[in-house]
């Protein structure tokens, strides 16, 4: 089930309240002493989060299917997606990797357990479900979700520099796959995710490498060009991408709606199939993103699912 962008609804006792974690949705499957973690988009990432496994010993057995966030946090106790960039794609981490580089999962919602479906109880009633098992160590942990108090929590947020609250129907069932507005996001930082659709040559010190990433999101009819985005790169992640998208090479653009001659000219273009994230500060009047930063692979989000918010 996933979040709508939206407003903070009024105080009037229909909704609570619950930090928005910047990381990796999970659904985290425990049956006969084993652990399995999917992704959103259906992949297996159980073997990329090790740490996680001892969670069945917790459970003694009881067998649950639980919704949550895979985060790593930063010295500040801030979720720090550029640090999660470091495990997201590691499938077999060392444990000097999981030392350095700990994650946690933050769990939010119950939708089986002991072989009862929770999907068609209220949001209160898998909390309290939730709740009741006790989940707690140093590798997960289930955060508070508040009855009431959503403007004080969205300034907490603020304060502390977390990614922003989401808002959610206490009498609302789960539904899974759906973009509901039972589930509303409310961000500080405007950050989205794009498909990665082609790149320019970069000149100066990066002569030889990518200059900027062509970008795009689903609309009417097909893949629209987003902008482009030059800037939140380290030299690490450059020579990833380039690995990366050397591999998708295509001879035509695959994009629906026509590219502006400066952008076109000189692109290489890819298969539109890698996601990223990037922050920026408002989409322009001609649907363009204006000053985005890149902020990592999102191998978690289908590049068919990426639609402008």
């Amino acid at each position: 089930m996933l979040a709508t962008a939206g407003a903070l609804p009024p105080e009037d006792g229909a909704w609570a309240y619950e930090v928005k974690w910047d990381g990796v949705r999970a659904l985290v499957a425990v049956d006969q002493g084993r652990v399995a973690i999917t992704s959103r988009n259906g992949n297996d990432i159980t073997s990329s989060y090790p740490e996680l496994g001892a969670l069945a010993a917790e459970l003694e057995g009881l067998p649950v299917l639980l919704d949550g966030e895979v985060v790593a946090f930063d010295d500040r106790g801030r979720t720090d997606f550029g640090t999660l960039q470091s495990r997201m794609h590691v499938r077999a981490p060392s444990p000097a990797l999981q030392r350095s580089r700990p994650v946690q999962l933050l769990l939010f919602d119950l939708l089986h357990v002991g072989g009862t479906s929770l999907l068609d109880a209220s949001y209160d009633e898998r909390r309290s479900a939730l709740d009741a098992l006790g989940l707690s160590a140093p590798s997960w942990q289930v955060p508070p979700a508040f009855p009431s108090g959503g403007q004080a929590l969205l300034d907490a947020t603020r304060a502390q520099g977390l990614e922003g609250v989401v808002a959610k129907r206490r009498d609302s069932r789960y539904q899974p796959g759906r973009r509901s507005d039972c589930w509303l996001k409310l961000k500080h930082v405007r950050r989205t995710s794009v498909v990665i659709a082609g790149w320019k040559p970069g000149d100066g010190g990066r002569s030889g490498r990518i200059g900027s990433l062509l970008l795009g999101v689903q609309g009417e009819h097909g893949l629209e060009f987003a902008g482009h985005v030059g800037t939140g790169f380290t030299v690490p992640v450059l020579a990833d991408l380039g690995e990366r998208l050397e591999a998708l090479r295509r001879d035509d653009s695959p994009f629906a709606t026509d590219v502006p001659r400066e952008h076109a000219r000189h692109a290489v273009w890819v298969e539109p199939v890698l996601v990223c994230d990037v922050e920026y500060t408002e989409w322009t009047r001609d649907d363009r993103l204006r000053h985005p930063s890149y902020k990592g692979l999102r191998d978690d989000v289908p590049a068919q699912e990426v639609v402008r918010e």
